[in-house]
């Protein structure tokens, strides 16, 4: 950013603002002079010199605004307090008092932490080691002979600078002369500042990193690229490198190719760099002894000599043996082995052995445990440690060690802090600790609404800061429906002003809303929230911004849910509802024959009705019985209630039987009374044959279903049997000869019954007789005899009560000797079972005394077998 970009607001020597000429034309020279050697030297205008200068300005900003704080104190560091600035890293400022404090507590926090974790007689050499501070924000460490005692400029040139209006707070006003970075060998050209140094303005001539091109270039800048392939040779020395101009060393060379392995005896495609690779073979070359082989992996160059020639000796070193070939086996001595085992305290007690000796040291000896408090015979290589917890407090003073079996050597706590820090936003994220927790080092960026005129300050202190000011156009385009004919304001911290235009909106009802605009506005900077600096008016507002318009408050004329004439109300537009006159509606039913008798209400058919609200009820139905005369003679009444028109056709089921009754038909009313008589009576025949008797005889009617009496009773043609009187002799006649015997006779045919007719009407011959004397003969054989009664002898009889007494009384005698069978049986069981189980004591108790001597035997027996020699 240039100087000319920056922008330009006065500098406040209290908490106060200052916003006058003179304020403002004195820090525009401040800055103008500050970077004035720098820009004199920075001929180009590359927007590389522009992150240079930005955490310098961005200091400045803070100092202008008065939002320069102490990240310890939390409190404004104020033009004529003496101060001190980490020149490391962060160059954060901090008020003197406050880090020198800072820096002896973690000093002598770290000495007295080292102390109680180191041995004494290294105390002073370690405590004087660990004695460092970090900074509160970047956590640089520094030690203890770098607390700052003095104040000094921002370059250390000048102690306790003076406070002069024309120069920049806690500065010498003199030229840095600070070396730059990345030691190229000159110093800062600007005047003593916060901050970093920029980098190095100064034009000097560099090649790329290829080397191909040569260039002039700042000097904090001279390293560029060509953007052109690199080509040089790689480590190889046959490629080269295929990459854009780079810096630093030029990748592996990936050039694929078929190479062997270091034996040669394996070849396998690989990129160039891996060219030297060993297979997982083993070499297997004929030694110069010319009986054995290789036994090394895959190498390079000659594999040696034989490691089995010259003097060779046991495998426990104690028996040489010279002059045997190289592939003789040797033997073992015979004595102890006697190598050292990895405890590092016993020797090996086997004898002379091939291989390697245990690994594990199974000698018994007397331990003790790290804290102590315990002594154990165990085998070498077990470590033993007791459930002892350590009950000291750690070096963090709020937590116990509660580790078990501890030596005294407490670790340090590893439980986080978690307490609230002084920004009372963040917590600790610090292990456990003693003294005050490290300040909160985060910074809140402060800002306009544009963005462009900013600062940071801790975190903790952005609630009582002051908004930056900015004096360019806010670029917030409104959101209310006057944004094109609003006048345009500058850059602010928060949301817009509010639109004072009138609203103008149109109701749904069609009248205007005459508030002021409150239509939705912008909202503000999420990121931050500062303190408000103006006093609460108590004035309400007449609307919310971003809330719609209120209920429109017109007055207009409404009329009843009925309409009616005369029965209209005057209503404010917002509240209109529906009401009801209560009078009778008197509109016209559904039958056209009635007027509806409810009280005023609303009808569908009514459309001047547009509140969607408002409940449309039906006008009443007419439940009226029907009373008009229907065209055809019927004798039902018309079952609809009362209707318009004419009455339906009558469809009411009317039950008619056939001619001879055989079964019944169902027509409807209307149907049926429309048809002449003639017809009536076709349709009533059911077209079968007539189910009635002819009355002279029990025949049915061989005509078919007709109306009126059956046509000649008298000429029936069915066949009857005819007998005798003792209904020996039968034959058969037509029915019209059986009537006309039976009149010839003087007798009616009607007063025959069904089961003597035409019997009697043949004449008995000489065989009738006897017949009737055999079955009566017959008929006496078949009665039956009247069985004689036995008569027995009466067995004496006994009341019942006693014999119910008699058979309770066989029961008890049977209960009571059962329950003295089933109590000595028990009695004889529970004997037995206490017998077995003493038994089983016994024996068992001394079954497991046998077994206990007998595992003692054992193990006294096993070491022995081991180590005869103990």
């Amino acid at each position: 950013m240039a100087a000319t970009e920056i922008q330009h607001y006065p500098v406040s020597d209290s908490d106060n603002d200052s916003d006058n000429g003179k304020d403002e034309l004195r820090h525009t020279d401040l800055e103008e002079t500050i970077f004035k050697s720098y820009l004199q030297l920075n001929t180009t205008n590359s927007s590389s010199s522009q992150p240079d200068l930005s955490k310098i300005k961005s200091f400045l900003n803070s100092s202008r605004s008065g939002a320069l704080s102490c990240m310890i104190c939390l409190e404004r560091i104020r033009l004529t307090d003496p101060t001190w600035s980490c020149y490391r890293e962060c160059y954060a400022v901090f008020h003197l008092i406050c880090i020198q404090s800072w820096a002896r507590q973690a000093s002598d926090l770290s000495a007295a932490r080292a102390a109680s974790r180191l041995s004494t007689e290294h105390f002073p050499l370690a405590a004087a080691n660990a004695a460092n501070w970090n900074c509160p924000k970047c956590r640089v460490e520094y030690s203890k002979t770098l607390i700052p005692s003095k104040y000094l400029c921002y370059c250390g040139k000048t102690q306790d600078p003076d406070s002069d209006p024309w120069i920049l707070p806690h500065s010498c006003g003199e030229v840095c002369e600070r070396p730059l970075k990345y030691e190229c060998g000159h110093y800062c050209l600007l005047l003593c500042h916060p901050g970093p140094c920029p980098s190095c303005p100064k034009l000097v001539k560099n090649r790329c990193f290829c080397g191909k091109i040569e260039d002039v270039k700042r000097c904090g800048f001279k390293d560029f690229t060509c953007n052109h392939v690199c080509e040089k040779k790689l480590d190889c020395g046959v490629h080269r490198c295929n990459e854009i101009c780079h810096q630093g060393l030029c990748p592996p060379c990936k050039a694929k190719g078929v190479y062997k392995c270091q034996c040669g005896k394996f070849e396998q495609e690989r990129e160039c760099f891996e060219r030297d690779f060993k297979c997982e073979n083993e070499c297997e070359k004929l030694l110069g002894c010319g009986k054995h082989v290789c036994e090394r992996g895959c190498h390079e160059g000659k594999c040696g000599g034989c490691p089995y020639q010259g003097k060779r000796s046991c495998p426990c070193g104690k028996k040489v043996y010279e002059g045997m070939p190289c592939d003789a086996v040797l033997p073992t001595c015979g004595s102890t082995c006697e190598k050292m085992l990895s405890c590092g305290i016993h020797l090996c007690p086997e004898r002379c052995h091939k291989g390697s000796c245990n690994e594990t040291c199974r000698t018994v000896i007397i331990k003790s445990c790290r804290c102590g408090s315990l002594r154990k015979q165990v085998p070498c290589h077990q470590a033993l440690a007791c459930e002892r917890k350590c009950n000291r407090g750690r070096d963090c003073g709020r937590h116990a060690c509660r580790r078990r079996c501890c030596d005294g050597d407490c670790p340090p706590c590893s439980e986080i802090c978690d307490r609230k820090l002084r920004c009372n936003n963040h917590k600790c994220p610090s292990p456990c600790h003693r003294g005050a927790c490290a300040p909160c080092p985060l910074m809140v960026t402060i800002s306009c609404s544009c963005g462009e005129t900013r600062f940071e300050v801790p975190c903790g202190t952005e609630r009582e800061q002051k908004p930056p000011k900015c004096p360019k156009r806010c670029s917030i385009s409104p959101l209310c429906r006057h944004a094109p004919n609003r006048k345009p304001h500058k850059c602010h911290y928060g949301a817009c002003p509010p639109c004072r235009l009138v609203c103008e909106e149109e109701y749904p009802c069609g009248h205007n809303c005459k508030l002021r605009c409150h239509g939705p506005e912008p909202p503000p900077n999420p990121e931050f929230t500062l303190k408000s600096k103006k006093k609460k008016s108590n004035r309400k507002p007449e609307c919310t911004p971003g809330t719609p318009c209120p209920p429109c408050p017109e007055l207009v004329w409404r009329s009843c849910l009925g309409q009616h004439i005369g029965a209209e109300q005057m209503m404010v537009c917002s509240k209109v509802k529906a009401f009801s006159c209560q009078n009778l509606c008197g509109n016209l039913l559904g039958c056209t024959n009635h007027y509806c008798t409810k009280p005023c209400h609303a009808l569908k058919s009514q459309t001047s009705i547009a509140d969607p609200s408002v409940r449309t009820e039906p006008c009443e139905e007419c439940h009226l019985p029907c009373e008009k005369e229907r065209k055809l003679a019927c004798p039902h009444p018309c079952p609809i209630p009362c209707h318009p028109g004419d009455c339906s056709p009558c469809k009411t089921l009317i039950k008619r039987s056939c001619h001879c009754g055989a079964m019944v038909h169902a027509f409807e009313c209307t149907r049926y009374n429309s048809l002449p008589e003639n017809e009536q009576l076709t349709i009533r025949s059911c077209a079968g044959h007539c189910h009635r008797k002819l009355p002279n005889c029990s025949h049915l009617c061989p005509e078919k279903c007709h109306p009126g009496q059956c046509p000649s009773p008298e000429k029936c043609s069915k066949k009857v049997n005819v007998r005798c009187r003792c209904q020996n002799l039968k034959k058969e006649w037509l029915c019209q000869d059986v009537q006309a015997a039976y009149i010839s006779t003087g007798c009616d045919p009607k007063d025959i019954s069904k089961s003597q007719f035409g019997i009697g009407l043949l004449p008995c011959n000489s065989e009738c007789a006897s017949k009737v004397k055999v079955v009566d003969s017959a008929l006496q054989l078949r009665k039956s005899k009247v069985p004689e009664s036995k008569v027995t002898d009466a067995e004496p009889k006994v009341p019942k009560r006693r014999k119910r007494r008699d058979q309770v009384q066989e029961a008890t005698q049977v209960s009571r000797l059962q329950k003295i069978t089933a109590t000595v049986r028990w009695f004889f069981i529970c004997i037995i079972i206490l017998v077995a189980l003493v038994a089983a004591a016994y024996y068992g108790y001394k079954g497991l005394l046998w077994l206990s001597d007998w595992m003692n035997e054992v193990e006294e027996r096993r070491p022995r077998k081991r180590f005869p020699n103990i």
